[in-house]
């Protein structure tokens, strides 16, 4: 049976993903100062980002988003596994992305199916992203 404190900190861990959605969602890109750790290493090479510290991978996410006119993430299947003051998650993501119209009526969709694998650590100001990878899962599907 899962005690107070573990609820506690899945709920918390959970949030934070959610967090992160929604400042990614709404651009409000210096929201993730909250989420991540300032050392925080992340790899989006898998859905074709860039790989790096948190600080170069923030300024990427600035300049390359407001080129997709929308996007919105889902987030589910939390499969979080507590370590004290660590912490590691999966959590599937499905991320459908708007590219510019163009002469395209309606323009196009791209469809991100994916998996965040995270590391977390407590911190005085509670729970933050040390580590994130994206994993490409549509692949294994087809």
């Amino acid at each position: 049976m899962l005690s107070l404190a573990e609820i506690s900190d899945r709920l918390e861990i959970q949030q934070l993903l959610t967090d992160y959605a929604t400042a990614i969602d709404q651009r409000r890109f210096d929201d993730l100062d909250r989420i991540f750790t300032p050392d925080a290493h992340i790899d989006y090479r898998a859905m074709g980002g860039i790989e790096g510290p948190y600080p170069q991978v923030k300024a990427w996410l600035t300049e390359v988003l407001p080129n997709f006119p929308a996007y919105c993430h889902l987030n589910g299947n939390f499969d979080i596994r507590l370590g004290g003051d660590t912490a590691t998650s999966r959590t599937l993501c499905l991320n459908p992305m708007k590219f510019p119209d163009g002469n395209q009526p309606g323009g196009q969709v791209l469809f991100c199916a994916l998996w965040y694998d995270d590391e977390f650590v407590r911190t005085p100001q509670g729970w933050r992203l040390t580590r994130r990878v994206e994993v490409k899962c549509l692949d294994r599907l087809l």
